[in-house]
């Protein structure tokens, strides 16, 4: 998510009316409207593994899978959002032709702007959302996955998978190797953190 596209704040209703008409994608929250910024080669190709994996898996079923052209309606905080893959099995969603708003599982590829923010900031918009049983966020410079899991009390538990491992979703009934979620992925270079920022002037030799 970028900053917001402009000052004007929206109503929902005006919201939808108005990105109807736009052509780039936007997400919603609380009368601000912030545009969505395009996606590297890994982002992508990462989203469309776990997106088949999921439509093999429940094809025929009453589960539906949804790519980032399905909105996402979050009530609690009056958003919309552009999940990069969700799983709603809710048949009140079938009525809602352009948003869902009961997903079982949302998934989001991290990219670096916006790692913090799919984190912090949205999961926490996510968790208000009784349906939702499990959270992933996916990492684009290795093979690791963070899959947040609800559980029976209401908290949620962090279950960190790295490469080699077995991404597994219990509320789905279903598994995906890691290698199977990263096939034909190129990584994305690490992005720089403090240490490997250039220093000035340089050591001497």
């Amino acid at each position: 998510m970028s900053r917001p596209a402009d000052e004007h704040r929206f109503g929902a209703a005006e919201f939808l009316e108005w990105e109807a008409a736009q052509p780039v994608k936007h997400e919603f929250v609380d009368g601000e409207v912030f545009a969505m910024a395009g996606a590297s080669d890994a982002h992508v190709t990462i989203a469309l593994n776990l997106a088949i994996a999921l439509r093999n898996h429940f094809r025929g079923g009453p589960c539906s899978v949804f790519i980032p052209d399905m909105k996402l309606r979050v009530e609690a905080d009056d958003a919309y959002y552009y999940p990069d893959v969700f799983v709603s099995c809710a048949e009140s969603d079938r009525a809602h032709t352009h948003w869902k708003a009961e997903p079982v599982f949302v998934a989001e590829v991290l990219s670096p702007s916006t790692s913090a923010n799919d984190r912090g900031c949205k999961f926490a918009s996510y968790r208000k959302l009784a349906s939702l049983a499990e959270y992933a966020v996916i990492d684009t410079e290795r093979q690791a996955v963070d899959l947040f899991r609800r559980m029976g009390d209401g908290s949620w538990l962090l279950f960190p998978i790295e490469g080699g491992g077995t991404l597994e979703l219990a509320s789905l009934k279903l598994r995906v190797p890691l290698d199977e979620l990263y096939v034909d992925v190129r990584l994305d270079p690490p992005t720089p953190g403090p240490d490997d920022s250039v220093r000035w002037p340089p050591a001497a030799a």
